[in-house]
């Protein structure tokens, strides 16, 4: 989930910028030094996108920078257990299917593909269902469910994010569609 926190800190503006902008400088400093970065709580910060309170700067003896104190906003991305996301297969490998969600990516095992058993074709970079013929591969668009959420450090790489497919209304858009064709059959039938 992306949203939006207020954040309060001191910006270091050097003095070959002092004649540009201040504020621009001073977002896109505090892009350089926030952006990217992890955070157990807040999530990932994907942007520094404006100042709300700018103070007065101060210089520091032996540093001809200034300082500012400012109370910016940040927008961060922040997966949520249980939150249903949708996502691009990046990846296939023996024991699942990378997806990339947004600015992180995230875990199918292969055990939470489908209620099927999944084969792997190494050759065509596939999962396969046994009975079912599901074909999951790169480039696929997945609605997935976050079951396992574990954010560590301050890299996006520390942190792992497990999925599933295997619920009502989750996994390939066709597979949805077919879904709920064959509900609407039953019902039409009953």
């Amino acid at each position: 989930m992306y949203y939006m926190a207020k954040i309060e800190d001191t910006v270091r503006i050097p003095p070959y910028r002092f004649d540009e902008p201040l504020e621009d400088v001073a977002i896109e400093t505090l892009n350089e030094d926030y952006a990217g970065n992890l955070d157990k709580d807040l999530g990932l910060i994907i942007s520094v996108v404006s100042i709300e309170e700018m103070g007065e700067g101060t210089l520091i003896m032996g540093d001809g920078a200034a300082y500012y104190s400012v109370v910016f906003n940040a927008i961060f991305f922040k997966p949520e257990q249980q939150e249903i996301i949708e996502g691009e297969v990046i990846d296939i490998r023996e024991f699942g299917a990378f997806v990339r969600m947004g600015p992180m990516d995230g875990l199918i095992h292969v055990s939470q593909v489908t209620d099927d058993y999944i084969n792997h074709d190494s050759k065509g970079g596939s999962l396969i269902g046994k009975e079912s013929g599901k074909i999951l591969s790169e480039g696929d668009f997945v609605r997935a469910r976050i079951v396992a959420l574990s954010i560590k450090g301050k890299s996006v790489k520390e942190s792992r994010i497990g999925l599933t497919m295997r619920q009502p209304n989750l996994g390939k858009d066709e597979w949805i569609i077919a879904e709920k064709r064959k509900a609407a059959e039953r019902k039409a039938k009953a």
